[in-house]
């Protein structure tokens, strides 16, 4: 297990604290070095909040992105609302270089909304479930619905980012079609509504990723499509951080050793 990239000055911190503490137990008449009186195991509770800082086989996370896509087809009417946020991390390993792209199309407005008298369909406690959640939920004949997520990991560099930064939402409206495509605080979500036919929604939040279909109709065709992209980077190509380490060796090299060492 490699320790997550730290500065130079503390990794020469560190191990300039460590040399003392062998070299003041080591014995003089032989070649043998015992553990500092300094040194102790650390308790569960404590080792428990270290959690996340720490990466096994020396992978880094360099990028991380999300890309979502909802379509509706209704008839002549059409709506799509999609998304794509990335994270870069290859310049500062706590915090990310955001970018966020939102798109919202609506067609064909005008024509007239389906009528579904006593129809409904109520996921308002969806919204409550941590984790990862797919819903369709349908009160109507000939509806074609779909979820799909999809997660690639691989290694490589981080893809290139937008030029421009754009706004951090999209929206359009006409009739009773809506598409929404945005990003607020740690939140990032697409949704799609017809009024009196459904809705539709994509989000990833802190703690729950999600997607939900609600149709209340006849004939619609709904599709949710979600991908997430995670791009590793070990360590060892990692050029300035391979190289604050080294420095950090060699500046701490001969000192505070004790015999037989």
């Amino acid at each position: 297990m490699n320790i997550t990239p730290w500065t130079r000055s503390a990794v020469l911190l560190a191990l300039l604290g460590m040399a003392p503490a062998y070299a003041a137990d080591a014995p003089a008449n032989d070649g043998q070095r015992k553990a500092g009186k300094g040194l102790s195991e650390i308790p569960d509770p404590e080792l428990s909040l270290m959690r996340g800082r720490y990466t096994v086989n020396g992978n880094n996370v360099a990028w991380f992105g999300v890309t979502m896509i909802s379509q509706w087809q209704a008839g002549k009417q059409s709506a799509e609302s999609a998304l794509t946020l990335g994270m870069d991390f290859t310049h500062n390993t706590t915090v990310p270089k955001v970018s966020f792209t939102p798109s919202v199309t609506v067609t064909a407005a005008d024509a007239p909304m389906p009528e579904t008298p006593g129809r409904s369909v109520e996921s308002a406690g969806l919204q409550n479930v941590a984790g990862v959640t797919q819903a369709i939920q349908v009160a109507g004949d000939n509806n074609v619905a779909s979820n799909s997520t999809q997660l690639t990991v691989r290694e490589g560099s981080a893809p290139q980012e937008p030029a421009a930064a754009p706004a951090p939402a999209a929206t359009a409206q006409h009739g009773g079609v809506s598409a929404v495509a945005q990003m607020e605080g740690n939140n990032a979500q697409v949704q799609l509504q017809m009024e009196g036919v459904g809705s539709v929604q994509q989000w990833i939040r802190n703690g729950s990723v999600g997607q939900t279909i609600a149709l209340s109709s006849d004939g619609q065709a709904v599709t949710n499509r979600m991908q997430i992209e995670l791009v590793r980077q070990t360590l060892a190509s990692n050029a300035p951080l391979s190289q604050n380490v080294a420095q950090a060796m060699n500046l701490v090299r001969g000192i505070g050793m004790g015999p037989g060492q």
